[in-house]
């Protein structure tokens, strides 16, 4: 079986606009309804994410997903100031998680 990670590590992210949002570093899981709730974006891009901060978006925001995934909605700028601390990794690094 192949694990989803495996699958979406790495993959290109743009809104629909065509703007780069970053790479693919991990899902982040609803373990209790088995689906993946969010995506946890690295190497973000500084003109929409504030700082190049890691950046989660709900999974729900993805329209299609190929060789890029493409995101129906993400706001025109991410701050900064909306850091939520602890990292989806388990590692405790910070990330901004993203709603709308």
């Amino acid at each position: 079986m192949t694990e989803i990670s495996n699958v979406i590590q790495n993959v290109p992210v743009y809104t629909r606009n065509g703007t780069f949002v970053g790479q693919v570093q991990n899902a982040i899981l609803d373990l209790g309804s088995r689906t993946v709730e969010a995506l946890l974006l690295t190497e973000t891009n500084e003109d929409v994410v504030e700082g190049g901060t890691d950046v989660a978006v709900p999974y729900r925001w993805v329209s299609d997903f190929d060789d890029i995934m493409v995101l129906r909605y993400f706001p025109k700028q991410v701050a900064e100031d909306e850091v939520t601390a602890g990292g989806a990794n388990g590692e405790g690094e910070d990330f901004i998680e993203v709603t709308a």
